[in-house]
């Protein structure tokens, strides 16, 4: 099957076609399906790896749609706990075009919510062929934790969905904790490696917070590991796994744990990969982390453990 779509594929892009519209779609939707079935086949290794994968999630780890290696750990999880409901909801997803519920939503046929802060993102999501060939519902909103329960429950009334993943670049630990009318079995909540492994922080909550704007280095966002774990453990979630590339904490509810194992922060976090740091003019610096961080120095954090407000 991959053979022929391959072999597909190269007489797309050989061809004559004028109609180069028409040709780039047909590639997309080429190179799709070839994601896709690896994916696949990378599903059932991990599951026939289990018993290795459930000492060391990471080992799970592979991309089809998700930034990094996020699909495999999701895909190994939804195969391995107890799911009654095959229904997600993810936020942040820009165009969708990647995100850490696409391949559950095609290869799975999970229902679910996407929501992003952009017209254009959700536009472009409602026109694209998966939104009429699947159950998904994408809608425009800037999530705060004053609306987040309001635009969950216009989708869904059901409490206990499969997954819930949060990447908002900002509120992150605070529109977790505001969550109530859905209890998911997962939960994928982005942290800031650069807040370290020993301090429970996040940024102090503003209903209009920017990555973008709160600081020129775009580095001054989200919650550190210790603080998503202290909120997890408070609604009765365990710490499974951080992705080797350092920016995703996987949450599994306590009820539903089987034979995962909970990690305490020191032994899941792991320090960001990925070198995002920009100077004045909005230009990459590429700084090391613990350069990076020195650019965010002295910024206002909030302490969840004591509720004080103290400079990072």
């Amino acid at each position: 099957m991959i053979d022929r779509l391959k072999k597909s594929l190269q007489n797309k892009m050989s061809s004559n076609n004028k109609d180069s519209s028409i040709q780039l779609k047909s590639i997309q939707i080429a190179l799709q399906e070839l994601k896709i079935l690896e994916g696949k086949k990378l599903s059932a290794q991990n599951i026939d790896c289990k018993e290795i994968i459930l000492n060391d999630l990471n080992k799970a780890e592979f991309k089809v749609f998700s930034q990094w290696g996020d699909d495999g750990i999701i895909q190994f999880l939804v195969e391995h706990l107890a799911i009654e409901n095959k229904i997600f909801v993810e936020f942040g997803v820009e165009n969708y075009e990647e995100s850490n519920t696409r391949f559950l939503l095609l290869n799975n046929c999970w229902n679910g919510l996407v929501i992003d802060g952009l017209a254009s993102n959700v536009a472009q999501i409602k026109s694209s062929t998966i939104y009429w060939q699947y159950q998904l519902e994408a809608k425009c909103s800037f999530i705060t934790k004053e609306n987040i329960n309001e635009l969950i429950s216009s989708y869904t009334q059901v409490k206990e969905i499969g997954l819930l993943v949060i990447d908002v670049d900002g509120n992150d630990y605070w529109i977790w904790e505001s969550i109530e009318n859905i209890n998911p079995v997962i939960v994928v909540d982005e942290y800031n490696s650069l807040f370290g492994n020993k301090r429970a922080i996040t940024i102090p909550y503003e209903a209009n917070f920017k990555r973008t704007s709160a600081h020129f280095s775009n580095l001054y966002y989200g919650a550190s590991l210790g603080a998503l774990q202290l909120l997890g453990a408070k609604k009765d979630y365990v710490l499974v796994a951080c992705n080797n590339n350092g920016n995703n904490a996987f949450f599994v509810r306590k009820d539903k744990l089987k034979q995962l194992k909970e990690l305490e922060v020191d032994k899941a976090y792991k320090k960001a990969t990925f070198r995002e740091s920009r100077n004045e003019a909005n230009k990459l610096t590429y700084l090391n982390l613990e350069d990076a961080a020195k650019l965010i120095q002295g910024l206002l954090v909030v302490n969840v453990k004591t509720g004080q407000t103290e400079p990072f």
